[in-house]
């Protein structure tokens, strides 16, 4: 869908970071392959590292609250996460202004 230009994929340095930092070289490569096709790239600022910081606060590992407050920064409609960690803990609290999803979950919003 968003090859085709029917959805916006939406990145972040963060996931840059991460992705870059990734030990598996065929990974690293298909994930970077993947955010190249971004459209937007959240670039971290004030705003996202004093929201983090406030995440971390409330039990958030510095990155996923990285990942968090640069999507709610974004105004994004799905923060998708393979971690299902991360997505238990940010469906628990109210205090996150994104709808966090897997990516199964993820599939079946938009092509239903």
């Amino acid at each position: 869908m968003c090859e085709v230009g029917i959805m916006n994929l939406v990145s972040s340095e963060v996931l840059l970071l991460e992705a870059d930092r990734n030990q598996q070289p065929q990974k690293r490569a298909y994930v970077s392959s993947i955010l190249e096709q971004a459209q937007i790239v959240i670039t971290v600022n004030d705003e996202i590292e004093q929201r983090a910081k406030v995440l971390e606060k409330r039990g958030f590992k510095a990155f996923d609250a990285l990942h968090i407050a640069s999507a709610e920064s974004g105004s994004v409609d799905y923060f998708c996460t393979c971690d299902d960690r991360v997505l238990k803990k940010t469906r628990r609290r109210t205090d996150i202004f994104v709808k966090s999803v897997s990516p199964l979950e993820l599939a079946n919003e938009v092509l239903t």
